[in-house]
């Protein structure tokens, strides 16, 4: 797609909403049982705390969803947390907040790709050792379909987002209903006990508040992912900032009534979802080959009438699917966030670059590399991946709404008006609830879930921080040294030209000519006597063959070729200061890949010694072998060549 193509791929609303809020609608999935997986090491006894912890969760998604509304409104052009943050509590804020919203996209891609893999598993599990396979590959799938572009992947994602919905919708409505009507349905799990974990079952007080913080600090991985829309407004249709907030909204509101319903059905139902299954008592068979379903699977089994029915499998393959592409919310995150850090000077400049498809290219293939290895190294563990997520998301959310406090203390102060002023304080408390908060959220977080692999992601978000700030310095660095002086400050004041002769050949001959053309103020060519035999026959026929540039040869008693040339055009350069030395090297060109091995060596090995002499001009002259030209030669059309109106391609 060409340049100025880039407004039509600007999303509506209706392909924005899967694209950035498939992961905190997909979390849906696995909140409700991170939750039930802490609160069961004391086995069933604290089950009570869940509704009052699902009940927090809830509150803490409305307090997030009304603070970055004010976010999208105040900063439309991007760059969400990591804008607000940067723009009014300093850089070095905001590279946290940047180094930890990178940690968190590379943890959304793994733990939504590890647990649509886990509810693979629940409906078909004899795919269970093949769990590692399964989600690499899927990450290398969603890689393949973001590079197309964020409109196609928004029509690749939204069907299945919007199915997943309405399957969610369904099952909790149809176990509401059959609950009403006094048909309780019970799940498989319900007649299993839970064996407490040592000393689990007499805590108290202290202890007891622990474990309920623990428990709400899980359960709070439903928040992931909602701070993606206010990174990514400028992908929107016009009025950005209007369809961004409302597509929030909406996202908040299913996120909301979705993870009530499965918490309340999953109570309701008496769920049993433990980390052990050797834990639950009176299980039939082997625990520790038992491969225990999720809490989705188990909520679908018990609403439809079993693992075997239709609708069972219809749930458990749009809640995988879904899983697998809320990893997109970071695909779409991640390369934004890295293209204005990589603007900024923060990352390396090809991560701002879009590829031939407008998608972030680089950006995308990097996040990909990064979560796969977690997957691998974690082996697609969902309950591994868990412990270093969201402790990065949190951060964010804190700094940024501190940041948004400060930027309405700002407006207020300058502010005269009387409406302004009043919707300016109205967004400072919402901001400042949102900081109070979300900065609770994150000491439960960090305290709860530090020694339990946090520690990790706090490691990799400064280690991500010192990096951003060492490429900051260097391009910095560079660009003083590269600043432009007044024209012909840095002229040569001559030229001498070396050409580099191995045999006396087309080549050789070729960059003779070219070296004449540029009319030096010295020319010679230049060989190395590694053989005495070779050297003799070379000056023979140079000079019989009435070659008008003199031949230096150098002496090489070991034989060496790079060290005595790279001497010699030293003592040239320093010989000569303020003048410029121009190597000229003869390189063959080939059309086959395994031919590049057999020739070029030596020069390339030149080029790179060269390279790094001051006032040294290293200049190649290709010649073009017979295996060339037949590699340029027309082979058919292109792929859209027809569309483009080119008729033939180039092998």
């Amino acid at each position: 797609m060409r340049s100025e193509e880039l407004g039509e791929t600007l999303l509506p609303k209706r392909l924005a909403l899967p694209i950035f809020a498939s992961d905190p609608l997909s979390s849906v999935a696995y909140a409700t049982g991170e939750i039930l997986l802490v609160l069961t090491v004391g086995g069933t006894a604290f089950l009570y705390l869940t509704p009052w912890i699902a009940l927090g969760v809830v509150a803490l998604m409305a307090v997030v969803v009304l603070s970055y509304r004010q976010v999208v409104h105040a900063y439309p052009s991007g760059g969400g947390s990591y804008e607000v943050v940067s723009r009014n509590l300093g850089a070095n804020a905001g590279l946290v907040v940047a180094a930890s919203l990178l940690v968190d996209y590379v943890m959304t891609v793994a733990v939504s790709v590890a647990s649509g893999v886990d509810n693979i598993i629940s409906a078909f599990g004899s795919l269970a050792d093949h769990r590692v396979a399964l989600a690499l590959g899927f990450t290398a799938l969603l890689t393949a379909v973001n590079l197309r572009g964020v409109r196609e992947s928004g029509r690749a994602f939204a069907a299945p987002t919007y199915l997943f919905i309405g399957a969610i919708l369904l099952m909790v409505a149809t176990g509401l209903v059959r609950l009403a009507f006094g048909d309780s349905p019970q799940a498989p799990t319900a007649h299993l006990g839970v064996a407490p974990e040592h000393g689990k079952d007499a805590l108290q007080g202290l202890g007891l508040l622990m474990l309920g913080l623990r428990a709400f600090a899980s359960g709070c991985t439903a928040l992931t992912g909602v701070e993606a829309i206010s990174n990514g407004v400028p992908a929107f249709r016009a009025p950005k900032s209007r369809n961004a907030a409302a597509t929030m909204a909406v996202m908040g509101v299913v996120a909301v009534v979705m993870f009530a319903g499965v918490t309340l059905l999953a109570l309701t139902s008496h769920v049993h979802y433990v980390e052990d299954a050797c834990r639950l008592t009176g299980l039939a068979g082997d625990c520790r080959t038992h491969t225990q379903q999720t809490v989705i699977a188990q909520l679908a089994a018990t609403v439809f009438g079993g693992s075997d029915s239709v609708l069972f499998y219809a749930v458990q393959a749009v809640t995988a699917l879904v899983l697998i592409l809320a990893a997109n919310t970071a695909f779409n995150g991640f390369p934004l966030l890295s293209s204005i850090l990589a603007q900024h000077r923060y990352l390396p400049r090809q991560l701002h670059t879009r590829g031939d498809r407008l998608a972030f290219s680089n950006g995308i293939i990097a996040l990909a590399v990064v979560a796969g290895a977690l997957l691998w190294f974690y082996r697609a563990d969902v309950t591994s991946l868990i412990h270093l997520y969201i402790l990065g998301v949190f951060t964010s959310f804190t700094l940024s709404q501190i940041g948004m406090v400060r930027h309405w203390n700002r407006a207020l102060a300058t502010e005269a008006e009387p409406a302004a002023r009043a919707a300016a304080r109205r967004s400072r408390v919402i901001n400042g609830l949102g900081a109070g908060t979300t900065a609770l959220v994150l000491v439960i977080v960090l305290i709860t879930k530090f020694t339990q692999g946090a520690w990790l992601a706090v490691v990799a978000a400064l280690l991500l921080w010192l990096a951003m700030r060492g490429v900051r310095r260097h391009y910095d660095a560079v660009a003083a040294e590269l600043a432009a002086e007044e024209p012909g400050a840095d002229r040569p004041r001559r030229v001498h030209a070396v050409v580099l002769v191995s045999k006396l050949h087309k080549p050789t001959l070729r960059a003779l000519g070219y070296a004449q053309a540029m009319r030096p103020d010295t020319l010679e060519a230049l060989t190395v006597d590694v053989e005495p035999e070779a050297t003799a026959d070379l000056r023979a026929r140079w000079d019989g063959g009435g070659v008008e540039v003199p031949l230096r040869v150098l002496d090489s008693p070991f034989r060496e070729i790079t060290k005595p040339v790279v001497a010699h055009v030293r003592e040239l350069t320093a010989a000569h200061p303020g003048d410029a030395v121009a190597v000229l090297i003869p390189e063959y060109v080939v059309g086959r890949w395994w031919e590049n091995l057999l020739h070029n060596q030596t020069a390339l090995w030149l080029k790179s010694r060269l390279l790094f002499t001051p006032g040294v001009m290293v200049i190649s002259v290709p010649w073009q072998l017979t295996s060339a030209h037949r590699a340029d030669r027309p082979t058919g059309r292109a792929p859209g060549a027809v569309r483009r109106g080119e008729p033939t391609r180039s092998r």
